[in-house]
């Protein structure tokens, strides 16, 4: 059997998407609920259950403010605090997702969270869209040589060279046909997000143009066209957001599919994963008509959908000053951090360029916050 990932012993046919069950933080907290999701989605037919591993300050500053999601805006530092959990959560979660037969994926958004999830053993690791630009997480993680996920939403091209290029010493990669390491997700940051913005035809330029597996995270609301679709195009993975409610107060719950549709989903992409591809689009043109088929399956150029171009360097990670930093004073690691922008701040530097700022002197007063931009840095301290 053609191996395309590989993770904690298990392969998968590309005939057989790998079908990723997104919890999220979906748990509220609680972990009876956790388990009652994992739970779900065992019997709904997944193979891996995602988990985010939380802490707040690793993702946004405190003044980021009121940021709009699926449910209605959010003070999303405050929320992001009141999900923070220990190892012993996602341990046991871990447990729990493995005793029902399922692999336990989990997405790190800083040092911290990353350094737990090794520490509590995870095999296989996941770079969320906004953080494809974290290159001090990305760094980390390639060191753990361990197979490793990327969602590419709201990024372009040269956006996901750069991310890839970080793995490139990952001990399990061996290229492509063979066992490897790295896998890579077409996504679009919208939630939801339109059917018509997936330009599904770029999958397989995606796998031409960086050689590895590729696949979907789909935040679309229909439970088949996309996922369906999909693996039609060359999805080896498809990652689709559960619940138990799409009523519950999960911050991804309004566009996520409760038990009985992602059941939906998995039968979809089943049913899609043994067709010849050009049967499984017929099938789904006739389902959902051929100019929404169309629609989904785009010209196959990658590019930012419409729908999250407004989010390009605000979702992404940039430079911000997490303290009021004086003009006169010398950038270091606690006044400056890459974080997502969001709604209300400025955007700042490339984190690429974390290197490059730190040690320089600030040419003026930077709010607590705000992005760092070159007019704010001068010469090097004497």
């Amino acid at each position: 059997m053609k191996r395309f990932f590989s993770s904690g012993g298990r392969s998968y046919d590309p005939r057989n998407a790998l079908v990723i069950a997104e919890i999220g933080t979906g748990h509220g907290g609680s972990l009876a609920k956790a388990k009652e999701l994992v739970a779900a989605a065992a019997e709904a037919g997944a193979d891996c259950a995602k988990f985010q591993c939380v802490f707040a300050e690793e993702i946004i500053h405190p003044n980021t403010g009121t940021v709009p999601l699926p449910g209605g805006p959010v003070p999303l530092y405050e929320r992001f605090r009141a999900l923070e959990e220990d190892e012993g959560f996602y341990a046991s979660i871990e447990e729990y997702a493995e005793s029902r037969g399922l692999l336990f994926l989990c997405t790190p958004f800083g040092l911290r969270s990353a350094r737990l999830l090794k520490g509590i053993g995870c095999s296989l690791m996941k770079v969320a869209s906004p953080e494809l630009n974290h290159f001090l997480l990305l760094d980390e993680l390639a060191s753990y040589g361990l197979p490793t996920i990327l969602s590419s939403g709201v990024s372009t091209a040269a956006d996901i060279d750069r991310a890839l290029g970080r793995f490139s010493r990952l001990p399990a990669y061996e290229g492509a046909g063979g066992a490897i390491g790295l896998a890579l997700l077409h996504c679009v940051t919208a939630y939801p997000a339109p059917e018509s913005d997936y330009n599904l035809r770029v999958l397989a330029s995606l796998a031409s143009l960086f050689g590895v597996p590729v696949g979907v995270s789909d935040h679309s609301l229909d439970p088949a066209l996309i996922p369906a679709l999909s693996v039609a195009s060359g999805a080896s993975i498809v990652e689709k957001h559960i619940c138990l409610s799409r009523s519950d107060p999960g911050l991804d719950d309004p566009i996520a599919l409760p038990p009985e549709s992602f059941a939906a989903m998995v039968r979809a992409v089943r049913a899609a994963g043994k067709a010849r591809p050009e049967d499984a689009i017929a099938g789904l043109a006739s389902e959902y008509g051929p100019e929404k088929v169309e629609s989904a399956l785009g010209d196959g150029i990658k590019r930012l959908a419409p729908s999250e171009e407004a989010n390009y360097r605000r979702t992404n990670r940039s430079l911000h000053a997490t303290r009021a930093i004086r003009k006169g004073e010398v950038f270091d690691e606690a006044s400056v951090s890459a974080l997502r922008t969001e709604k209300v701040l400025r955007p700042g530097l490339d984190p690429e360029l974390l290197p490059v700022l730190m040690g320089r002197r600030a040419m003026r007063d930077i709010a607590s916050g705000e992005g760092i931009e070159w007019e704010d840095v001068g010469g090097r301290q004497a």
